[in-house]
């Protein structure tokens, strides 16, 4: 068992809903990571993205919260890591269904996107959720591997 639940990082937008999320945790007695930022300087979200990408995959952690403006930018950074299931959501259905179907292992939030009491109810849900497996276990298992591109096909498609 990871020594952290779970782990949060965000960029500078995302740090305002940082502190509501970590109140919420810390009232479910989550024990929590804190990868940063600490304020409202300017910084790259990438590197909080890989920060919390490390934690994941060196035991630190179990699960992981990362937050910037949209959203968009620190998903997209986290889904490079293979072990990273990053899921962006905008409410409850979205953080039940990213555990449910795809085995999500990070939740990502937009702070300019959601409200803080929709992200801590979507963050309670993302918690409270298993993994369903069954029919989903084989395509979260083919996230976890990317194939590469060889030649001119891709899995047997054809790539123009």
């Amino acid at each position: 068992m990871p020594p952290f639940d779970v782990a949060i990082a965000c960029d500078h937008a995302g740090f305002p809903l940082k502190s509501p999320l970590l109140a919420a945790l810390e009232a479910r007695g989550v024990a929590v990571l804190d990868l940063g930022t600490g304020g409202a300087e300017r910084v790259d979200y990438p590197d909080f993205a890989n920060l919390l990408a490390a934690a994941l995959k060196d035991g630190r952690a179990a699960r992981g919260i990362l937050i910037c403006g949209s959203g968009i930018g620190i998903s997209m950074a986290a889904n490079r890591f293979p072990w990273v299931r990053a899921a962006l959501v905008h409410d409850a259905l979205g953080a039940r269904m990213s555990r449910l179907h795809n085995d999500a292992n990070v939740i990502v939030f937009g702070s300019r996107m959601i409200g803080i009491d929709v992200a801590v109810d979507a963050l309670e849900t993302f918690l409270d959720t298993a993994f369903e497996g069954g029919r989903h276990a084989r395509r979260v298992a083919m996230l976890s591997e990317p194939p590469l591109m060889n030649g001119p096909t891709y899995e047997g498609i054809a790539v123009p």
